[in-house]
């Protein structure tokens, strides 16, 4: 076909030449650098370390229990040394202190650049700092569990990590008023209705690992700092979700819920 007259040649483009152009060390090197901090500017926001404020009506034991560690643990990580002396507002970590999210993305965007300079860190920068040594945490006790007897005359009907209830521990059946007893010798540590969800809740603690927790009761028959028998009566069964007789309960080992089940094979 041949070209009008008066039409202008259009030079074709050297593919070569820009390819070329674009695999030259210097601007693979300005390429790599715009994709990380391209990547850094819209990857999610740095984590952040867990904490809970203090609101009225809480106790460390409280706090503690909410949200499934020992309270020794949650006083150490934040140097309370009087567990009774918290105040309305205070942030307490609910994890062993560790490094700022800001130390440790400046590192990761270190190694990147580095990486972009054969591995050799770049002029005039330095080198990403080292993270410190961090303090082992000191061991909890580990004692043997009591000898347990089942709570309540009824059967299981909901287990260990279900969402048909409170997910850590178990929900028994029953009928209400039915009484609710000490899996175990011990001693009352809490006894109320304060925490959210547990409805009037009992917790004994069994030794220096072992705690038992017992919800949703109608009427509570004990009171904290009491002394109770393995077998005792401690409450009364109340109404758990969908208002149907129930009792919530479960066993925590150093603060940590486990699946009560395992220590009653029968049930």
């Amino acid at each position: 076909m041949r070209r009008a007259r008066g039409a202008r040649r259009v030079a074709p483009v050297a593919a070569p030449r820009v390819y070329a152009l674009l695999a030259a060390p210097r601007v693979c090197a300005l390429l790599a650098a715009l994709a990380v901090g391209f990547s850094a500017c819209t990857s999610s926001p740095p984590y952040e370390q867990r904490a809970y404020v203090v609101r009225a009506g809480d106790t460390l034991f409280s706090i503690a229990w909410q949200h499934g560690v020992d309270q020794r643990d949650l006083a150490r990580w934040n140097g309370i040394k009087n567990p009774d002396l918290i105040r309305v507002g205070q942030r307490l970590l609910l994890a062993p202190p560790g490094a700022s999210s800001t130390q440790a993305g400046a590192s990761k965007a270190s190694a990147a650049a580095a990486s972009t300079h054969g591995g050799a860190p770049a002029a005039g920068s330095s080198p990403a700092p080292k993270p410190s040594a961090t303090k082992p945490e000191p061991a909890l006790p580990n004692l043997p569990p009591p000898q347990w007897a089942w709570p309540v005359d009824g059967q299981v009907v909901t287990r260990f990590g279900s969402h048909e209830g409170i997910a850590t521990g178990v929900g028994i059946g029953g009928r209400a008023g039915d009484p609710v007893r000490a899996a175990a010798a011990g001693r009352v540590v809490y006894a109320g209705s304060g925490l959210v969800g547990y409805g009037q809740l009992v917790i004994i603690k069994h030794n220096e690992t072992y705690l038992t927790a017992y919800g949703y009761n109608s009427e509570l028959l004990v009171m904290q700092g009491q002394d109770v028998a393995r077998g005792q009566r401690i409450a009364s069964m109340g109404l758990g979700p969908e208002r149907q007789p129930r009792l919530h309960f479960e066993i925590r080992r150093n603060g940590v819920p486990v699946d009560p089940l395992q220590f009653f094979p029968g049930h």
